[in-house]
């Protein structure tokens, strides 16, 4: 019996093994024969190396049609993509879930892969609530482009992006983005509203084709792909010319820089700081726990100790504060009754309390919302603001006369290097202004969310093994001396948009007139204006 259940077991194995190579073997003849074909075809389009596209001064004539992760993107990986997806769209379980899963992607190859990295991002997932492709997405896609293949791109006439990714994912980070005129991605199915994981087949290509050509012939068309991946894309059978883009060349690629954007990036929404690769997005699930438990302790300490007490021991926890000050000292107030008016630009929603630590004082703090868990954690004195421009004047001017206020005239906050426009009621409090200019980095979480649980915004935040603040004092202005015959209603512009300069020179920020409003449209799909449970 143990002999006949050997030779089965071996017999068995034999066969195993025998099949999946014969599969293997069957398949490269297969492909080698594809390619082989695609070359005896040299008389309608010819193969270049990608290099010899940058030396063509003609590129405007033509329609470019390019392959976006394997000839745009620099990285040849696709998980971080779908884990920001996992994570942000469908929270810390999905996200474990894809991570466990990683294993059998890379064994499944790369179609199967894809398929099932799909699956685990986006069954049940709402449609209509999806907005990661527009609002998480671009800031790491274009953190990836590379800048020889986008300079080569900008020189075209026509762009085409085409992409085995769900359309969802990659349209608005290449039509908003890079400007890119077609995009042909994977549609995603749905039953009831709701993603089932599962993708359509490719677009019709002609009806693709024919947008895509409008009066310009198929003789017009270059197309831009990874040699292994020519026989993929029907697109590219319909060009007269291919250039082939190699490992080597993606390597030699350098980043595109921020200041060569087609459209400047302001606005993003999301948690996750880091670009969640593999092992960094193990890193994170491993921090998570600890990273809590630090959280409470941070806050804990912030509490229940006076300033002179808890500084220290939040420095000794990975806390990171720098502060400065000018040298020269201040005139004299003539009106001893009234608080300092603290105005400062708007990164997180510590930034108050950052204020007050620097200055070893306790202040008061308005904000335009402020949710409830907040508020109760706040160990400052927090007051929302109404709205109404007479009772918001009426409130600070109140709260002046009780003490020193801080202020942050953007109304919500901005990650990027950029100072959204001052709301000028702040000008009209008082007679002396201390502009304060902030900045915060985040390794791992993000401290605001236009979109998620924004009550978690503190914890998020102090949730990174060591979140750095700096806070620099800035020389006060004083606007009756320098507005006088200008008439009020200027003024207080002037003097808003001089705070405004004042703090983006000291940070190396730009100015820009957007506002609360523009970012929630954007990043969230309303203008912003919430409840009292909620924050901004």
């Amino acid at each position: 019996m143990a002999k006949l259940f050997r030779a089965f077991f071996f017999k068995s194995l034999f066969f195993f093994w025998y099949r999946f190579l014969f599969t293997q073997l069957r398949n490269l003849i297969r492909f080698h024969r594809t390619i082989s074909n695609s070359f005896s075809g040299a008389t309608q389009f010819k193969y270049q190396k990608f290099p010899s596209l940058l030396h063509r001064s003609d590129l405007n004539d033509y329609t470019l049609i390019f392959d976006v992760e394997n000839a745009l993107l620099k990285s040849s990986s696709l998980f971080p993509y779908f884990m920001l997806v996992a994570f942000e769209a469908g929270g810390l379980l999905r996200a474990i879930v894809l991570v466990l899963l990683y294993p059998f992607v890379c064994i499944a190859g790369e179609k199967m892969g894809l398929k099932i990295m799909v699956m685990a991002c986006f069954f049940g997932i709402k449609a209509a609530s999806f907005r990661v492709g527009r609002s998480v997405l671009p800031k790491f896609f274009l953190e990836d482009v590379g800048a020889e293949m986008f300079e080569a791109l900008n020189r075209g006439g026509k762009k085409v992006g085409v992409s085995n990714l769900p359309q969802v994912m990659v349209e608005s980070f290449l039509r908003e983005y890079l400007d890119i005129d077609f995009v042909v991605g994977r549609d995603l199915k749905m039953f009831c509203g709701y993603y089932v994981g599962l993708m359509d087949a490719r677009k019709t290509m002609h009806a693709a084709l024919e947008q895509v050509k409008e009066g310009k012939g198929c003789s017009d068309m270059i197309g831009i792909i990874r040699f292994h991946n020519i026989r993929d894309h029907e697109f590219f059978s319909h060009c007269k010319e291919v250039f082939v883009v190699s490992a080597a060349d993606k390597r030699s690629w350098q980043k595109l820089a921020r200041e060569r954007y087609p459209r400047a990036l302001i606005f993003h929404d999301g948690r996750l700081a880091l670009r969640p690769t593999p092992m960094e997005s193990i890193a994170m699930l491993m921090w998570l726990p600890y990273g809590l438990v630090l959280a409470v302790i941070r806050i804990s300490l912030a509490l229940s100790l006076p300033f002179n007490i808890s500084t220290p021991l939040l420095i000794m926890s990975g806390l990171r504060l720098t502060t400065s000050a000018p040298t020269r000292s201040h005139r004299i107030k003539e009106n001893g009754n009234v608080g300092t008016l603290y105005v400062c630009n708007h990164r997180t929603l510590l930034d108050p309390l950052y204020i007050s630590f620097s200055l070893q004082k306790n202040l008061s703090a308005v904000t335009y919302s402020l949710s409830r868990m907040s508020e109760i954690l706040a160990p400052i004195k927090t007051v929302r603001l109404t709205r109404n421009r007479d009772e918001d004047a009426k409130m600070m001017k109140q709260l002046l006369g009780q003490g020193d206020l801080v202020v942050c005239p953007e109304g919500t906050t901005c990650r990027e290097p950029y100072l959204l426009r001052f709301s000028p009621l702040f000008s009209e409090m008082c007679d002396e202004i201390a502009p304060v200019a902030i900045d915060s980095h985040v390794s791992m979480f993000h401290g605001t969310t236009a979109g998620g649980l924004k009550c978690l915004d503190p914890v998020f935040f102090l949730m990174n093994p060591s979140p750095a603040y700096t806070v620099q004092l800035l020389h006060r202005l004083y606007p009756a001396l320098s507005h006088t015959e200008l008439d009020e209603e200027n003024s207080r512009f002037e003097v808003a948009n001089g705070v405004q300069t004042q703090i983006g020179n000291a940070l190396g920020f730009e100015c820009t007139k957007l506002t609360r409003k523009d970012k929630y449209l954007m990043l969230a799909g309303n203008e912003g204006i919430v409840s009292s449970g909620k924050s901004s």
